[in-house]
């Protein structure tokens, strides 16, 4: 199982092997790295696809303190001193594409590419409040995983969509304990902190700054019953296209979550590889 260090940290990223460009992928705000699964069954062996598990997720060391943008920022610079690549083309999913904008914006020398897989540079102005019922998820002590995985199934952003990887990456959220309950891997302190400090960044500015190419992905579906709103919506995205000096828009099937798994996922993947080979 491979990890890195990032200063005194350990963190840990799962390894889908396949030829160049490298391709990093980054998690949502609580999502762990097999939230990919489902990307990195059609991009691999093509590329070579490095899904990270960000400080205080999943099975990387959770510090009391430290979850600023530029904290994982600097994680994702360490492991590409790691693996000696120069540069790299990099995607992240929501929270995880916010750091994929800093990190073009700070270190544009680092990245080949940049795709931006449904976020926007302007956050929805309840984004603490919408983040809660992730919290109190992962605060809580579930009586097995059998319960767990049930009450997954029965999310309404779900929608009764399921299939292996989208288990595997809520099995990849949760840790056994002794007398056979079940709680997150994943630090609810870690996540408060991360959100709070995300919110202070000026990411209408940083969009402004990145240079290189990017793609932002968009999935329009309801991110809940039918009727609900997408979570990131049209003109969120176009709005970030229109900022980037670079910017390509394209709408992906799915919704926030579905568009990395099961069918959603071949578009998705499909839309990535053909931004990652052109010219």
């Amino acid at each position: 199982m491979p990890y890195f260090a990032s200063g005194e940290l350990q963190l840990h990223y799962l390894e889908h092997p396949g030829g160049e460009p490298n391709l990093i992928l980054l998690p949502g705000l609580t999502a762990n790295a097999h939230c990919f699964d489902g990307l990195a069954a059609h991009l691999s062996p093509r590329l070579r696809v490095l899904a990270v598990d960000l400080r205080g997720r999943g099975l990387s060391d959770k510090p009391s303190t430290g979850y600023a943008i530029r904290d994982h920022a600097l994680d994702i610079i360490a492991l590409l001193d790691q693996l000696g690549l120069e540069k790299s083309v990099l995607g992240g999913h929501s929270f995880g594409a916010l750091v994929g904008i800093y990190l073009a914006a700070h270190f544009p020398q680092r990245l080949e590419k940049l795709i931006i897989i449904d976020a926007a540079a302007r956050l929805h102005p309840r984004t603490r409040e919408l983040i809660q019922p992730s919290i109190d998820r992962l605060n809580k002590v579930w009586p097995s995983m059998e319960v767990y995985l049930v009450a997954m199934r029965a999310m309404p952003f779900l929608n009764g969509f399921w299939d292996e990887q989208l288990e595997a990456f809520y099995r990849g959220e949760m840790r056994a304990n002794a007398d056979g309950t079940v709680q997150a891997l994943t630090s609810g302190a870690a996540i408060l902190e991360a959100a709070d400090k995300g919110l202070l960044e000026p990411w209408d500015e940083l969009v402004k700054c990145i240079a290189q190419p990017t793609l932002v992905l968009n999935a329009p579906t309801p991110y809940g019953p039918p009727g609900t709103p997408p979570l990131i919506s049209y003109e969120q995205a176009q709005e970030t296209v229109q900022a980037l000096k670079q910017g390509r828009y394209q709408q992906t099937p799915g919704n926030h979550l579905t568009l990395l798994f099961g069918e959603n996922a071949r578009y998705t993947a499909q839309a990535i590889l053909d931004f990652i080979t052109q010219p």
